[in-house]
Parts: structure tokens; sequence; C-alpha cells
């Protein structure tokens, strides 16, 4: 009998690529790698052997939709930011098996999701971020599934949560489930960019205070109440992907009767106007 033994919300900046290398940011995100490497570390120690990451930079317009090939290896330029990540190159092994399983199990509930297996289906880099460190404190198998979801319900996503934990609970895999996204996520304008130092800086006071407040929730373990908020807050404070992702995770932990009290392992930072963390949901 498979388990998710290991769950947690990660961010996906690109600037973590950049902490890596000579220029303005070398250095600046390593607590955000730091993050990643314990996550990965923790994964080592439990055994997992597959990470399904809830990638909120695939988008999607209907459906739901899986990337459950066999193996993934290639190039990697990102569309959106050709400047920050370019030319980056991954390989990882997937596990079809489980991807069908959970494309599978959705549609059994009433939530039509599609599972592929094609070399040209690209990972992208909500995915692609997070396992270059991860995979580096333990190697794993990856599943991605679709997060920024533009027709989609909340309602949807939690089942899509509870599909994978069914998936998994009937496979041999032991999991690291991965919300892949920011928490608020309003990206500075052009215009004010540069004046405002836009890399390190958050766009809206607003949104870092509902964003310290969540992470809260979340330490004290109010999840419930927290659901509650969670379009409301997805919309005025710009959730990434519209926080799919996290609708995902909490779908798989039981939803609202999840009581586990999380641990930041990333100190809240901004990036680009927007509000970042690693956070463990403990399983």
């Amino acid at each position: 009998m498979g388990e998710i033994v290991l769950a947690a919300k990660c961010t996906h900046v690109p600037t973590m690529l950049m902490s890596e290398q000579d220029g303005p940011v070398k250095g600046k995100r390593q607590a955000a790698i730091d993050g990643h490497f314990e996550i990965g570390r923790r994964a080592n120690e439990l055994g997992v052997d597959t990470v399904i990451v809830c990638d909120t930079h695939w988008v999607i317009n209907a459906g739901f939709h899986i990337n459950a090939n066999t193996h993934f290896k290639g190039l990697f330029t990102s569309n959106e930011f050709p400047q920050f990540i370019q030319n980056m190159p991954y390989e990882y092994e997937g596990n079809p098996a489980l991807g069908d399983a959970i494309a599978k199990a959705a549609t059994d509930l009433g939530v039509y999701t599609l599972s592929h297996h094609l070399d040209t289906l690209e990972l992208e880099y909500g995915t692609l971020v997070p396992m270059r460190f991860l995979s580096r404190a333990h190697k794993m198998k990856v599943v991605s599934i679709a997060a920024w979801c533009t027709v989609h319900s909340h309602d949807e996503s939690r089942v899509i949560g509870q599909a994978i934990r069914q998936a998994v609970q009937a496979s041999d895999s032991r999991v690291l489930l991965v919300a892949s996204g920011s928490l608020s996520h309003k990206i500075w304008p052009n215009k004010d960019y540069a004046a405002n130092n836009g890399t390190f800086t958050i766009s809206s006071e607003f949104n870092r205070q509902m964003d310290l407040h969540v992470l809260e929730m979340w330490k004290n373990g109010d999840h419930a109440t927290f659901l509650k908020m969670l379009p409301d807050y997805a919309s005025f404070c710009c959730g990434e992907g519209s926080m799919h992702d996290t609708a995902m995770l909490y779908g798989a932990l039981g939803w609202d009767n999840y009581r586990g009290k999380c641990e930041v392992v990333t100190e809240y930072f901004p990036s680009s106007g927007t509000g970042q963390t690693n956070v463990i949901f403990p399983v």
C-alpha cells in the first residue's frame, strides 16, 4: 500500500537559479534553495520514490491534465522569463502508472482528467525549478499535474487531490506531494518594476499582511478557516494559478478535516512583487 509521506507548499521563483550564477542576484535566494534541500533531505529519510508536483505554471483551459511520461529530458528556456531561465538541462524518470491511476481516479470521481505520455509535452518550470534542487538531496521520479486552471473550480481541484490520495494508496509508491506556487502573486507593473527594486520587494502591503496571516493560520493548524477564505484570498491577492495547487494539496490531505501544524522551512520573502515561502504540511 502506497502513502503520501511528505507534503509541502514550495516556491519556484526563477531567481533561485540566478542565485547560483554570477551576477547581482548571486547568493540572494540561498534560503529558498536551502528550504528545498531540507524538504529533499526529509524525503530521503522517509524513503520517497516519487514527487507529485501540482504546477501553477502549466496553464490549461479544459479538463485536468497530468504529464505522466516515462522519462523527461531536455533543455528548458522559459517563455515568460527567457532572461532568467535559459538552456536549463534536466533529466528525470517518471512514474506513468501512478499518473494514469490519478487520472482514472479523478475521472471516476466526476472530474474529467487526462494522463499524457508525450515526449513533446515538456515539463514547466513550476516543476523543473523545485526538482532541480529537491533531486540534489534525493533522486526521485516525478509526475506533474497542471494547476494553472483557468475555467475550473477549487472544488474540482479538491477532487484532484482526493484522487491523488486514492491513487497513491492503491500503489506501492511513497510520495512527496508538492504544491508549487506562491502565496500572493501580484507582479509589479512593468513601468514600476525597476523604480521599486522589484526583484526583492512586494507590490502590495495588503498582500504581504494577508500572506503573513495565512502563514500563522497554517502554523496554528487553522486550515478549516483558511479554506473558507481561499476563494477570496486567491482572487483579491492574485494567487498564482488561482491557487489550484493549494486546493489540490488540501484535497489530498483531507480538506477541512486536516489539522496539521505547518512548519515554515524558508521564511517569507518577496520576489518581483509576489509573496514566497517553503512550508511543510505534516502528514
